[in-house]
């Protein structure tokens, strides 16, 4: 949606980004705020760059630390807010992905100590409405690395298992519908400790492995990402054997030049020869920026080639947390993990969409989807009177995505309220000005669909 005032008669849209729809105060301001909505507090997202080839859809984040709240974040091309939902418990792997057939979002939300945490993992529909709540099986705690829907309905996991002087880590796969575990692997008995590049710390739980990825490969077996072995595995389904290593000290394939990667996250099949990874380097530092990376395996012969390198014109070095997604369009979307950033880049490299938010807050991925969403719930709105006689009156739709324009609704009494001025979406919250001796107010939501929905009516204050 264009940008600016949209003047309908006397009444006056302004754009609301944040702040109520001040628009200076939200460049400027850390975290967003909503006259309609003072219960959400985001923190403010900026668009560096936003090229026309760039690819459609919304950004996916999740911020944590240095913000007011976290919770699932969606925002548009502008870094306008679509959907936030405010959670006290930490949330990561916030995602658009499939289940039943259908688009639903997905997160993992619980606490986090030391990067591996205890909680579950959320399913919810398209019009905001959980659908399931999934627990890790056999009394483990699920972790925050992964939560992958498969295309059989299964749910891959993630989770961590102190064992004496050790941490052991691991994955299942669990029926979603029944909570079944399906499937469970254990590191310890199939990586030994000596593969490790970590170190020990003092007597604290040696953590050797720290998986941080889990994917089903087109032959069912199983693709895992160790952060602390420095290396990406191939597990049989059936046995749960290593069926090869690549990457770290006891690599099965020949590392070719630019193909070595540290501390990584977020490995995936691109194709049956070909993975990407996001290669943190850090920390420790072993390299100097972070990349996302596409390789080339040569299954057969062993070996890997670099097709692509993938780094952001700042030289961001991410020391945790980060990943690589592939667009339908073959772009590359890379979220910089414990770097605030997010960046699309074109097939060669270009950057076509780059953004930021709060400094010293950070989302474990970051990612761009298509989505459409219809809340369950009715538009907010809020009205207030100046000195001078004017009105205006605060809309907001929480998670709506066709909204196209606003029409006010006004009268003497709430019985009475009439519509009195039509005027474009402008934001998460649209402002609109008006000169009326009304009493009480309402906002009709106008889908491009066609469809309406309409909010309380309200008493101006």
């Amino acid at each position: 949606m264009r940008k600016g005032f949209a003047v309908a008669l006397a009444g006056v849209a302004i754009a609301g980004a944040g702040c109520g729809g001040a628009k200076n105060t939200a460049a400027k301001a850390k975290f967003q705020h909503f006259v309609s909505r003072p219960d959400l507090r985001p923190p403010t997202v900026t668009i560096d760059v936003a090229a026309g080839d760039a690819a459609p859809g919304y950004v996916f984040i999740a911020p944590k630390k240095a913000v007011r709240q976290r919770g699932p974040l969606i925002v548009d091309g502008r870094g306008r807010v679509i959907w936030f939902h405010p959670l006290r418990l930490g949330v990561a792997d916030f995602r658009m992905q499939r289940y039943r057939g259908r688009p639903v979002l997905t997160w993992w939300q619980g606490r986090s100590k030391f990067g591996r945490g205890r909680g579950n993992y959320v399913i919810m529909s398209s019009s905001y409405r959980p659908i399931a709540l999934v627990r890790a099986g056999n009394g483990l705690a699920g972790d925050e690395h992964e939560f992958a829907i498969t295309p059989r309905n299964t749910a891959l996991i993630t989770f961590y298992e102190p064992r004496g002087d050790v941490i052991d880590s691991g994955l299942q796969e669990l029926d979603i519908a029944t909570g079944r575990v399906l499937f469970e692997w254990h590191a310890l008995g199939h990586i030994a400790l000596s593969e490790s590049y970590a170190k020990r710390r003092g007597k604290a739980p040696f953590d050797y492995f720290h998986i941080n990825s889990v994917e089903l490969g087109r032959d069912g077996n199983l693709l895992v990402s160790a952060r602390n072995t420095n290396a990406i595995y191939e597990i049989d389904r059936r046995t749960g054997a290593v069926v090869w290593r690549l990457g770290g000290k006891r690599s099965d394939f020949a590392m070719g030049r630019g193909t070595r990667f540290a501390w990584q996250h977020d490995a995936r099949w691109r194709s049956p020869t070909a993975i990407s990874l996001f290669d943190d380097g850090a920390a420790p530092a072993v390299e100097k920026r972070s990349r996302a990376l596409l390789l080339h395996l040569d299954l057969r012969r062993r070996k890997v080639t670099l097709l692509h390198a993938f780094t952001h014109p700042r030289d961001l070095l991410a020391t945790s947390q980060g990943n690589m997604q592939v667009l339908p369009d073959s772009h590359a979307f890379v979220g910089w993990g414990a770097e605030p950033w997010f960046t699309e880049f074109a097939a060669d490299g270009k950057v076509v969409f780059d953004g930021h938010f709060v400094k010293g807050a950070d989302s474990y991925r970051a990612y761009k989807f298509e989505w459409q969403g219809l809340p369950n719930e009715r538009p907010r709105i809020v009205a207030r009177r100046s000195g001078d006689g004017r009105v205006t009156v605060y809309a907001s739709w929480n998670g709506a995505t066709d909204v196209s324009r606003w029409q006010v609704l006004a009268g003497a009494t709430r019985a009475d309220a009439k519509p009195l001025r039509t005027v474009k979406q402008t934001g998460f919250e649209t402002a609109i000005e008006l000169k009326t001796d009304a009493r009480f107010f309402g906002v009709r939501a106008l889908r491009r669909s066609g469809a309406e929905a309409t909010s309380e009516t309200v008493p101006v204050s």
